[in-house]
C-alpha cells in the first residue's frame, strides 16, 4: 500500500512537471510567435501605410462637379492609382471645420475650399521619384490648380519603415536565441531530475541511442503540446483585439498566420529535441560521483 502511495505521488509530480514546463515552453513561444508576426507582415504594415497616405488633387474654382466627376475617371485610369475618392465643396468645408472650428469661414466672403480628388497610390509608387512623376501627370490637366502631399512624410515613412522592419527582424532573431536558452535549460532542468535512471540504463548496456530515444521522442510531443498551446494563445489575443484594432486584419492574411504557426511548432518541437539530444548525451557520459555533485 505505501509503494502504491509513492507511485502515485511520483506519477502526479512528475505529470505537474510536465505540465509546468509546457506552460513555460508556451509562454516562450508566444513571443516568438509574435514577433513573427510583426516581421512576417512587415512589408504589408508597409504597403498599408503607404496605400492610406493621400494625394490631394485641388480643382479651379470654375469647375463644376460633373468635370470633377469626368476628371475622377482619368486619374483612376492612372498607372498606380489604386483608389480615388470625390470630394464636393460641401464635404470640402465639413472637413476644414473640423479641423480649424466651425468659425472658420466667417473671415471669408466665399468658401475658399474647392471641390478636389483625393488619391491613393499602390504601395511600390509612394516614393519620392514615382511621385514627382504622377504629380506632373495630373498638374498637365487643365482643370487642376494644384498637386498637394507631403514630400517629408514620404521620406520619412519610408526611411522608419526600413529601420523598423531591421528592428523587427533583430528582436525575432534575439527572441529565438532567448527561447533557445530558455527551452533548453527548462528541459535540461527536467532531465537532471531523471539523470540516475539515464545512468542505470547506461551501467545495464543500453546504447546512447537507446537511452535519448524515448527522451527526444517525449521531448518532440512536448515541444507541440506547447507550440500547440502558443497558437491557441495568439489567436485568442488576436480574436480579442479584433473589434479594438479591426484594421489589423487586413493586414495580418491567413497565409501570414498559418507561417506564424509553422514557426512556432518549427521551434517549439526542434528546440526541445536538439535540446533533449545533447543533454542526454551529456548526462550519459557522467559517473556516479559527478550525478551526486549535481
Amino acid at each position: 500500500m505505501p509503494s502504491v502511495k509513492k507511485n502515485t505521488a511520483m506519477r502526479r509530480r512528475l505529470v505537474s512537471a510536465w505540465i509546468s514546463t509546457v506552460i513555460s515552453l508556451s509562454l516562450v513561444l508566444l513571443l516568438v510567435g509574435m514577433g513573427s508576426l510583426l516581421l512576417i507582415n512587415a512589408r504589408a504594415v508597409s504597403d498599408y501605410f503607404k496605400e492610406n497616405m493621400q494625394v490631394s488633387v485641388l480643382l479651379k474654382e470654375h469647375v463644376t462637379e460633373g468635370d470633377a466627376l469626368a476628371y475622377q475617371d482619368k486619374v483612376a485610369a492612372i498607372p498606380g492609382v489604386r483608389a480615388t475618392r470625390f470630394v464636393s465643396r460641401e464635404e470640402g468645408v465639413e472637413e476644414m471645420s473640423q479641423m480649424l472650428g466651425k468659425d472658420f469661414l466667417d473671415v471669408f466672403e466665399t468658401a475658399p475650399v474647392p471641390i478636389s480628388i483625393d488619391v491613393n497610390l499602390e504601395a511600390e509608387y509612394v516614393s519620392s521619384d514615382s511621385l514627382a512623376v504622377i504629380k506632373s501627370v495630373l498638374a498637365e490637366s487643365p482643370l487642376v490648380e494644384e498637386v498637394v502631399y507631403q514630400t517629408s512624410l514620404v521620406d520619412a515613412l519610408n526611411q522608419n519603415l526600413r529601420k523598423i522592419s531591421f528592428a523587427l527582424a533583430v528582436l525575432v532573431a534575439l527572441l529565438l536565441f532567448i527561447s533557445f536558452v530558455l527551452i533548453a535549460n527548462t528541459v535540461r532542468l527536467d532531465l537532471f531530475s531523471r539523470r540516475f535512471s539515464i545512468h542505470t540504463m547506461h551501467q545495464v548496456g543500453a546504447t546512447r541511442a537507446f537511452i535519448r530515444r524515448p527522451f527526444v521522442g517525449r521531448a518532440a510531443v512536448q515541444g507541440l503540446v506547447a507550440a500547440l498551446v502558443a497558437i491557441l494563445m495568439l489567436v485568442g489575443g488576436l480574436f480579442i483585439l479584433k473589434d479594438e484594432f479591426a484594421q489589423l486584419f487586413q493586414i495580418f492574411t491567413l497565409d501570414s498566420l498559418l507561417q506564424v504557426m509553422g514557426v512556432m511548432v518549427v521551434a517549439g518541437v526542434g528546440i526541445c529535441t536538439i535540446s533533449t539530444f545533447f543533454v542526454v548525451n551529456r548526462l550519459v557520459g557522467y559517473n556516479r560521483d559527478q550525478l551526486y555533485a549535481y
